[in-house]
């Protein structure tokens, strides 16, 4: 800045190559991983815990996806299985009022035993129901908002991965003794 609170050309034309810079060695970094080069072992290594809590969130959300279709799949064939049921006990019921015998007795029984037995599959529909609501709440709103956030961390990770690269090129070509090229790595 001049006397004056103005911006110098030369301020600009830096900042201007400074962003320059970060965007290359940012891209640089998402090259890599997209080729899926190897990487600085030691960064990598940094990252171990932080990449195994990833693996555990998305185990989490694909848990979540399969609990959800498992229930709709139990769902469906309950309702089917309870219908049929329903069907076979009432099917059974009527034909125990055309027989009279010990046989008609044992169907109507059984028929009772059978509608009986759809009606209480039927009333797990209703707890059925109440986990799937409650799983995909939470797959909406807590693995929905942990997505965001990794993706923002993916983002801030990538970039300060490729600063890291460009601190190591700008390091490798440092000589102690010449203060523009200690600038230079500062700025970095």
């Amino acid at each position: 800045m001049d006397s004056f609170g103005q911006h110098r050309s030369e301020d600009n034309n830096q900042s201007v190559v400074s962003r320059m810079q970060k965007k290359y060695w940012k891209t640089k970094q998402v090259f890599i991983k997209a080729t899926g080069k190897k990487e600085d072992e030691h960064v990598v290594a940094s990252d171990a815990e932080l990449d195994a809590k990833l693996e555990v969130f998305h185990s989490i959300q694909e848990t979540c996806t399969e609990l959800l279709k498992i229930v709709e799949k139990y769902q469906l064939r309950l309702n089917v299985i309870s219908e049929e049921e329903n069907e076979l006990g009432l099917f059974l019921k009527f034909q125990a009022e055309r027989d009279a015998t010990q046989a008609g007795k044992m169907m109507d029984a059984t028929g009772k035993a059978l509608c009986s037995s759809a009606k209480q599959r039927l009333a797990l529909y209703t707890p059925l129901s109440r986990l799937k609501q409650e799983v995909t709440t939470f797959s909406q709103r807590a693995v929905s908002d942990t997505l965001m956030t990794i993706n923002r961390m993916e983002q801030a990770r990538t970039e300060y991965r490729g600063a890291l690269l460009w601190m190591k090129d700008v390091s490798q070509e440092l000589d102690p003794d010449t203060l523009k090229q200690v600038e230079k790595f500062r700025k970095v």
